[in-house]
């Protein structure tokens, strides 16, 4: 290696925003390696990703300490003891990474269906103006939705968005997304402790959180595609509470309007 050029290129590192992606997963053995390999091949500087896994009965978290264990200190891993929503997971990812000195914070599923040769675009997208958080649109002109995902499915999703964006005016194409790439000043400004969600009404909660207090949500387009290995873990449960939640965050317990606090 030529004189100086380790030097020039660690200097490059540290001048780069550092970014971290935060991965819940849940059984997702098979789905993880592959995830981690597409993330090692992107071309984004101080890139790192932490596994957040919610003691995996397949064995997820022993492999991530594996991942971790050879990834040179670009891979971490947080291990929780109970599944209790991926909300719950989320921000305890976050608020890991924030601790750790992240600049940018991207959340996405391990289960492949978020496409990682999205993510430059979407932290280019962040760090251009000041947008708060970007979202991995699948709504957004040019976006899509994977040709196996089954008709009553789109519909499913088409309404929730739409019912989301009638009772809280975000005034976003994909108000349910789970890929985002967020600025660690966000998440601090959306004081992320007192959030309440724990399911997938998590994403509408933070959201939500980022009108109230003023900010831009911008939007890139991305192809969302289907699970291919696992299950789903959307459950009865998760769906009712997705339903009740844009309510619970226009009127607070008290049936004042959530943004008056």
């Amino acid at each position: 290696m030529p004189a100086g050029k380790g030097t020039r290129e660690q200097n490059m590192v540290e001048a780069s925003p550092k970014v971290v992606v935060v991965v819940p997963t849940y059984n997702e053995r098979e789905n993880l390696p592959v995830l981690a390999g597409h993330l090692a091949e992107l071309p984004v500087p101080n890139l790192h990703l932490l596994v957040v896994d919610d003691n995996s009965p397949d064995g997820t978290g022993e492999l991530a300490d594996k991942l971790a264990a050879g990834s040179g200190g670009t891979v971490g891993v947080l291990h929780r003891t109970e599944k209790d929503g991926l909300g719950r997971a989320y921000l305890a990812g976050m608020a890991r990474a924030l601790d750790e000195g992240a600049d940018v914070v991207v959340q996405m599923d391990a289960d492949l269906s978020h496409p990682a040769s999205a993510i430059p675009e979407m932290v280019r997208a962040l760090l251009a103006d000041d947008t708060a958080v970007v979202l991995g649109s699948r709504y957004a002109p040019g976006g899509s939705i994977a040709a196996e995902w089954p008709w009553h499915r789109k519909a499913l999703s088409a309404w929730a968005n739409f019912y989301v964006n009638a009772i809280l005016g975000l005034g976003v194409r994909d108000a349910t997304a789970g890929f985002k790439a967020w600025r660690a000043s966000t998440l601090r400004a959306i004081d992320l402790p007192t959030v309440r969600s724990s399911g997938y009404s998590f994403q509408v909660e933070m959201n939500h959180r980022v009108i109230q207090r003023g900010l831009t949500i911008s939007e890139v387009p991305i192809r969302f595609e289907e699970r291919v290995v696992g299950a789903s873990k959307m459950s009865v449960g998760v769906q009712v509470e997705s339903a009740l939640a844009p309510w619970k965050l226009r009127f607070n317990r008290d049936g004042e309007p959530a943004g008056r606090d």
